[in-house]
């Protein structure tokens, strides 16, 4: 029994390992990875792996994985990637899981400057896949640096601006913010519209040559074969419409497309080497297959697969609902919470202001019946001291009565003594020895004292206060449905009013930093593109004008 084949095969996020037969075709192997990753839009989707050149080319399904020209190794390495772009993202992808593969793919070229970028949109969309990985911003979670070991925009846009790297943080973390009550899901889908606007997305680019030998690029993309000048991959000067051609094919490095309208000649082109051609050719088959099945009724599987991908989508929003709903509820109780906590520390507050006041009356009160019984006793003592004065007062009138009635006593007493010695005085004029002895008598007699001094005692008093691989291949257009309505439509940022204004104010914050002498070619053709008010769509109706024939003669004289 012969020897399993190991093979690993990468998604944009993920690694697989599988063991297949010798006999095990390239679609057994894909059905196999469409299965474990739960992928049902299969149609956008191939196996890229590098030939035994070290070219890269595309597995084929319709033979033996062993047999095809893949370089041999121990382990072969596949990468499951889009193979064929969507027109319209937000009409086409059904699945979660197909919308997260286009980003993250999208994404990726953005961010190695395989498809140009300019850099006020790209920050916008940083912003978009910052929140399709951490969703709501929240400055509890997410603080500064948060966002430092992510990569999220161009080499070429970082090196342009004279910002470091926490300056540019601080940039998308405003727009991350923005963008609060997004989910996940829609997040990645936003970031699509806008990417898918971008004159480079979705598109492959083949170098050759017309009949006269002039080196040009041609791009195959969803919508159709349009026709660059070597030095501008980003305007395209012709285009053809998917609904313009009937059969394709080519020999050797020729290739020749052959257009419905018969008056036209065929539009012939040289490619470099017989491998390129083959890798136009499956292009072309593959996107000019899903141009024609976009145009007509959808497949039954497609109407099961939407009517599931709506279901689930009502459950999910069911869900999340709920959970908002609960969310809600939560915060309602913690905010609830946090008034009663508020109000609780404001009515603490409020009592120890309270219980303070109510020690400093307290205090004061005490003070004020200390002071009182001061006072008191002060009183007291006053009125004492006023009884003992009074008391001593009286005793001092009485003392003056009796001192003043003594003097008075005395007084008479001397008067009667004068007038005694006066009449005798008289009589003993005559016996001078009698007089004198009577003289010696009364002078010897004693004498009361002088009345003693009276004093006035005065009553004192005080007072006191207080916050693909065939060579050739019909491509039918019969049974379609408005088979150029892309000609209509016009960018996200001209019919969304908010993205416009968003990519407005970044371009004026991005110009203050920005370092002119280091644009690239493609920012020179995007300013004048800019200038000129041309967009992706602008320019695909413009190049589409005139008749076939006139076209072709045109892509014939550059």
């Amino acid at each position: 029994m012969p020897n399993p084949i190991n093979v690993r095969i990468t998604t944009m996020d993920a690694e697989l390992e599988f063991a297949i037969q010798q006999s095990t075709t390239g679609k057994q192997l894909f059905d196999q990875v469409v299965k474990t990753i739960g992928l049902r839009e299969v149609w956008y989707f191939g196996l890229q792996c590098q030939d035994s050149k070290g070219f890269n080319t595309w597995l084929k399904l319709e033979k033996k994985v062993s047999s095809q020209n893949i370089k041999k190794q121990h382990l072969m390495q596949f990468k499951f990637r889009a193979r064929y772009f969507p027109e319209d993202v937000s009409e086409e992808l059904i699945q979660d899981v197909t919308q997260k593969l286009f980003f993250l793919q999208v994404k990726d070229a953005i961010l190695h400057d395989e498809v140009y970028c300019p850099p006020e949109t790209a920050v916008l969309l940083a912003s978009y896949s910052v929140q399709a990985k951490f969703g709501d911003y929240n400055k509890e979670v997410h603080r500064p640096g948060y966002l430092l070991s992510e990569r999220l925009l161009p080499t070429r846009v970082l090196e342009q601006h004279k910002l470091s790297r926490e300056q540019w943080e601080e940039r998308i973390q405003v727009w991350h913010e923005e963008h609060s009550g997004t989910l996940k899901e829609d997040a990645m889908l936003e970031y699509l519209k806008i990417a898918q606007d971008l004159e480079m997305y979705g598109v492959n680019y083949f170098d050759i040559k017309n009949k006269k030998g002039t080196e040009l690029w041609l791009g195959v993309d969803a919508l159709g074969l349009n026709i660059y000048e070597k030095e501008d991959r980003l305007t395209p000067k012709i285009g053809f419409p998917w609904s313009e051609i009937r059969n394709i094919s080519f020999s050797d490095k020729k290739f020749i497309i052959k257009p419905i309208d018969k008056k036209s000649p065929d539009f012939v082109f040289y490619a470099p080497r017989v491998r390129v051609n083959k890798g136009i050719l499956q292009l072309c088959m593959g996107n000019h297959d899903l141009y024609m099945r976009r145009r007509k009724p959808d497949t039954m599987e497609v109407q099961q697969m939407k009517v599931q991908a709506q279901e689930e989508k009502q459950q999910k929003q069911k869900e999340r609902d709920q959970v908002e709903k609960e969310k809600k509820r939560r915060e309602a109780i913690e905010k609830e919470k946090e008034m009663i906590e508020r109000e609780k520390q404001d009515l603490m507050r409020r009592l120890c202001l309270f219980e303070e006041k109510t020690k400093k009356a307290e205090r004061e009160l005490q003070d004020q019946l200390e002071r009182a019984s001061m006072l008191e006793q002060e009183r007291r003592r006053a009125e004492e001291e006023a009884a003992r004065l009074e008391a001593e007062r009286q005793a001092a009138l009485l003392a003056k009565e009796e001192l003043a009635s003594l003097a008075n006593a005395q007084r008479k007493s001397q008067e009667q003594l004068v007038s005694i010695i006066k009449y005798r005085a008289k009589e003993a004029q005559d016996d001078l020895l009698k007089t004198r002895e009577e003289l010696q008598m009364v002078m010897s007699a004693p004498l009361l004292p002088p009345p003693p001094p009276m004093y006035e005692h005065l009553d004192e008093n005080s007072d006191s206060e207080e916050n693909t691989s065939t060579h050739s291949a019909d491509l039918q257009i019969e049974g379609i449905n408005d088979h150029r309505k892309e000609e209509d439509r016009i960018t996200e940022a001209e019919k969304n009013e908010r993205v416009q204004t968003q990519l407005k104010t970044l371009t004026l914050e991005l110009a203050q930093a920005r370092d002119d002498s280091k644009n690239t070619q493609n920012d020179f053709l995007h300013s004048e593109n800019v200038k000129a008010g041309r967009d992706k769509y602008k320019t695909l109706r413009q190049i589409r004008q005139g008749n076939t024939k006139q076209r072709i003669d045109e892509f014939e004289a550059m």
